[in-house]
């Protein structure tokens, strides 16, 4: 292979640049082999090789570190990351030691005291005392330092650029990095001192105690390679003035600014920035700890005590130091209870990427969206929220608070994990982009020679891969999305601002405590509340602590429905059903809709607690709308046949039916909960549950009946009143008809028997019983009683039997029930030719006067007659009046009247007949509009009664606990049963007078 093509695999990029300064003089006692395979090791091999000569020139020697295998990568690593280190060795070659060494795989860190001692020893200050023992002059000192600190950081980042996992390193190198400069300030106060003495009295400079506090990321132990260290002064002084005591401490934190930022011979380390102080930039430089702590409790901002989470002694008087601590550490743990806190943080995230220049939105590795702030953010409101009564989380660092957060159950582990590859990554790049340089910056490269080194130099050291530009590009636009995604799904956490605004109290659960404010919300047995709560929280499990975290929250929401106690008691068998399932814990806990929607079914709805309790999984829908969404019959139907061919046993496969229509009741029912259905959308989608029931009742039936006896016939079910309509409630029994018509050749009488079997075995399959049994689950009653001469009829006929009847025969009242006939299961020709018949019978023509006035009868009779004994005409919502029936009746004598001359007419729907009655001008549209309004009303009341209850009822509740519910059900405000109980009657009236009007020909 030619040179320059072994000079492009090494990865340069000016290859003639390259074969230059590889024949300069001062590398010519190595081969191009060894140089190869060691610039192959760099990530920007064009830097290296410059640096290389450079080096070189000022101090042969290094060239021995080169052709030594890995003890070459440290040279060569290090080389081709960073220009500015590799200038410094350049400018102090006697340092070039540095680069002698084995690699590590992962690097050891140096422990932070020796880091204080050899940095004090640079400034000629005594470690134990602090005090200086040299009388160097400041310029002098200002360089020893500067040179001893970039020692120990040419140290660290050759061991962090051999680690073969930078991201498993990088929590390392970030503490390690604050642990430098917290020795640097250290040293700096040293000399501060030393120069104070010259402008104040020696007595009174060694009097004034002062702290360094470190703020930021120094404070938390997770610096940048190069970044302003933020700090707080905080002084005290006994026997000097509180001005002199003040003027000192000022004179120290300027001279430590000094000492480590002004420009010299040996360039400054980085900016001392002391701007997160009380006032900013306005207020004194240093304050005593009283002034501190009050101006804390009295003008301190929400971002204030945000910056604080990460405050820690670094340099100065430790014990004022740890005191300044102790006395901030409640104040910060206390600040999330202050009114919209939780919003002002959001509020605050949002206002720095807003201030992003728009030319540098697209690069920011650290403000923009996806990028560090974001992780940092999330995590740090977490802690401020949660971290008050949980020690657990009050970390300073970010990937140890990531990890605390998951453990306590505040972050799911997956999320988590996520979270913390994350911010490792993007860390690693800030890191590796400020290394090239040493300068302060948060952008990503643009051009691709530079996106390839950031590449390489982000890679492990020992890795053989050569990542490409494009490459990186990919990973970290997947990171930021990642990031940005996890962000907005916990860091604008609903809960989040509902937990902050609980008082301590509430939030610890303590029994006195809790016991008051659960008789406060409206526990009627406190106690028997608390043994639930201490059951959900016991022990030391993930399930335990977050429910630990969310019941203060979720015991409020549960409060608010009718019944909290037995709400309570759902949420702990739901809990312990599910047990540690990431998913039911994931929703509480991330997001308020499913977790509120939750606690409301349990406190208002018998009905469907008890259906969560044999489908606990089915809880999963309530934190996604589209899970909500019923299911259309084709889909229902499509499930079940699947399900019974793969279960060939009749009991089997109609379990499974069974099973598909309680949990598509229980669907639609949450769905209702949420407000995300209409009464039409229950309507139909309760029908649909129940035709496909049906469909899969009559095909096992079919399937036994025809295993041992020879087809005879082929059936047909019609869906009858409110079901043929498709305006069924929870509790509504199946009104049919059964149709069956002889295959050819087959015995008129034998077809009978056997369609006559098959039904009765259809309504068996349809009510046997369930297991686990749910008391408040409908069965599905076929009911029959429409069927021509009633239940004095045969339960089946064959068509040409309907026919006859319905030539010779057929009654006023049997016409008017086949203004719902829908066919919904069996032979598809039998359907069509039995709906053609029921067509010419229903839709005939006009009604006669004899009819009208039949019709009229039939009505006043059965208002008479089969009302409920006792029962009050106007809170019955089927019979009573104004009620569905009235609604109904009044709809089909106008389709009897109607029907034959507009087609608009021919509906199973009595709202479809409305409207259609409306825009034909059979009825005034105000008119209309009442009968509708009274019918929407009374099948909401109806349904929400059964949800609530778990039992069927025709009647206005009279408790007002059961009306209360309905109300709230029905989507009325807390305490508004009377309102709903007189907005029904009215609306009742209103139609009761419509229908007297229209239907007997009368005014009122």
């Amino acid at each position: 292979m030619s040179l320059n093509r072994r000079l492009i695999a090494a990865g340069f990029v000016d290859v003639d640049r390259a074969k230059r300064f590889m024949g300069a003089p001062e590398l010519a006692s190595l081969s191009e082999e060894e140089l190869l395979s060691g610039f192959a090791l760099s990530a920007d091999p064009d830097q290296a090789v410059l640096a290389l000569v450079r080096l070189a020139e000022r101090e042969p020697g290094v060239l021995r570190l080169v052709g030594r295998g890995d003890r070459s990568m440290p040279l060569f690593r290090l080389l081709g990351a960073s220009e500015a280190l590799a200038e410094f060795l350049i400018r102090h070659p006697e340092h070039v030691g540095l680069l002698d060494r084995e690699p590590d795989a992962v690097p050891t860190a140096v422990p932070p005291k020796r880091l204080r001692e050899e940095l004090l020893r640079a400034v000629g200050a005594d470690p134990v005392d602090r005090a200086p023992v040299a009388a160097a002059g400041g310029k002098e000192a200002y360089r020893d330092l500067r040179v001893a600190y970039r020692c120990w950081l040419t140290d660290l980042a050759v061991r962090d650029l051999c680690a073969a996992d930078p991201l498993e390193a990088m929590p390392l190198v970030g503490r390690e990095l604050a642990d430098l400069a917290a020795a640097a300030v250290e040293a700096g106060l040293a000399v501060a001192r030393a120069e104070a003495a010259e402008r104040f009295p020696a007595g009174d400079v060694a009097a004034v105690r002062l702290a360094v506090i470190g703020m930021g990321k120094c404070g938390a132990g997770e610096l940048n390679y190069i970044s302003d260290v933020d700090v707080v002064y905080v002084h005290e002084a006994e026997g000097v003035g509180d001005e002199r005591a003040g003027a000192i401490a000022a004179s120290l934190a300027s001279g430590i600014a000094r000492a480590l930022g002004t420009p010299g011979i040996e360039p400054g380390l980085w900016e001392v920035d002391a701007n997160l102080r009380p006032e900013g930039k306005d207020g004194p430089l240093s304050r005593t700890l009283d002034s501190h702590v009050a101006y804390y409790r009295r003008w301190a901002h929400s971002w204030e005590f945000q910056a604080l989470l990460k405050a820690r002694f670094i340099a100065g008087d430790a014990e004022l130091g740890r005191a300044y601590e102790d006395a901030v550490a409640p104040m910060i743990w206390a600040s999330s209870e202050r009114d919209g806190f939780v919003e002002s943080v959001q509020a605050m995230r949002r206002r720095v990427t807003d201030n992003i220049p728009a030319h540098e939105a697209d690069r920011q590795l650290k403000l923009g969206p996806g990028g560090l702030r974001d992780v940092e953010f999330t995590v740090q409101l977490l802690q401020l929220v949660h971290g008050r009564v949980d020690e657990s989380v009050r970390l300073r660092d970010t990937t140890g608070a990531i990890d605390a957060l998951s453990e306590a159950g505040y972050i799911g582990r997956s999320d988590a994990a996520d979270f913390d590859a994350a911010y490792r990554y993007l860390r690693v790049l800030e890191h590796r982009i400020q290394m090239v340089q040493l300068r302060r910056t948060h952008l990503m490269p643009v051009k691709e020679p530079a996106l390839r080194a950031l590449a390489r130099a982000a890679q492990g050291g020992t890795a053989a891969a050569r990542p490409t530009a494009a490459e990186l590009a990919e990973q970290w636009q997947q990171t930021k999305k990642a990031v940005r995604q996890l962000h907005e799904r916990i860091f604008y956490r609903p809960l989040l601002a509902t937990a902050a605004n609980l008082s301590t109290d509430e939030v610890r659960l303590t029994s006195d405590a809790a016991e008051a404010r659960l008789k406060a919300l409206g526990y009627v047995d406190p106690r028997g509340a608390m043994r639930h709560i201490e059951a959900l929280t016991a022990g030391v499990r993930r399930r335990a602590a977050l429910q630990r975290q969310l019941l203060p929250v979720l015991l409020g929401w549960i409060a608010q429905g009718v019944d909290p106690d037995a709400g309570l008691l759902g949420f702990r068998r739901l809990s312990e059903a599910l047990g540690e399932s990431h998913w039911y814990l994931g929703m509480l806990r991330d997001s308020r809709a499913g977790a509120e929607r939750l606690c409301h079914v349990l406190a208002n709805s018998r009905f469907i607690t008890d259906l969560l309790e044999v489908s606990p999984e089915s809880a999963a829908w309530l934190g996604d709308d589209k899970e909500l969404t019923p299911m259309p019959f084709e889909q229902l139907w499509q499930e079940n046949a699947s399900k019974m061919r793969r279960h060939p046993r009749p009991d089997s496969a109609m379990r499974l039916v069974r099973l598909n229509r309680r949990r598509e009741m229980l669907r639609v029912a949450l769905a209702d909960s949420a407000g995300l259905v209409d009464v039409d959308q229950i309507g139909r989608a309760l029908s649909d549950a129940d035709r496909a029931a049906v469909l899969g009742a009559l095909r096992v039936a079919e399937t036994e009946e025809f295993r041992t006896t020879p087809r005879a016939t082929a059936l047909l079910v019609v869906a009858m009143g409110r079901q043929g309509g498709r305006e069924i409630g929870y509790g509504s029994d199946a009104d049919v008809m059964f149709v069956h018509r002889p295959l050819e050749g087959a015995d008129p009488q034998e077809a009978q028997q056997q369609a006559q079997r098959v039904v009765a075995r259809l309504g068996q399959l349809l009510t046997q019983p369930l297991k686990p049994a749910v008391q408040a689950e409908p069965k599905l009653v076929v009911d029959a009683a429409l069927r021509p001469e009633g239940k004095q009829g045969p339960l089946v006929r064959s068509l040409e039997s309907y026919r006859e009847y319905y030539e010779r025969w057929v009654l006023t009242w049997e016409k008017q029930a086949l203004l719902r006939a829908r066919p919904i299961a069996g032979d598809d020709e039998l359907a069509a030719d039995f709906m053609g018949l029921v067509d010419s019978v229903r839709y005939a023509g006009d009604a006669t006067p004899h009819e009208v006035t039949e019709i009229r009868r039939v009505k006043a009779r059965m208002e008479a007659e089969r009302l409920p004994r006792g029962a009050d005409p106007a809170r019955h919502l089927k019979l009573g009046r104004g009620g569905l029936s009235d609604v109904e009746w009044m709809a089909q004598l106008l389709q009897l009247q109607h029907a034959a001359r507009y087609p608009s007419l021919r509906t199973t729907s009595t709202r479809e007949a409305l409207r259609a009655i409306a825009a034909e001008g059979l009825l005034p549209a105000e008119d209309v509009e009442l009968l509708d309004r009274a019918w929407s009303l009374a099948t909401r009341i109806r349904s929400a009664t059964y949800v609530c209850t778990g039992r069927p009822s025709d009647v206005l509740p009279r408790t007002y606990r059961d009306l209360e519910a309905v109300a709230r059900w029905c989507g009325y405000p807390h305490g508004a049963a009377s309102r709903l109980e007189d907005d029904y009657r009215k609306a009742a009236r209103r139609a009761r007078h419509v229908f007297e009007r229209h239907f007997y020909g009368f005014e009122t």
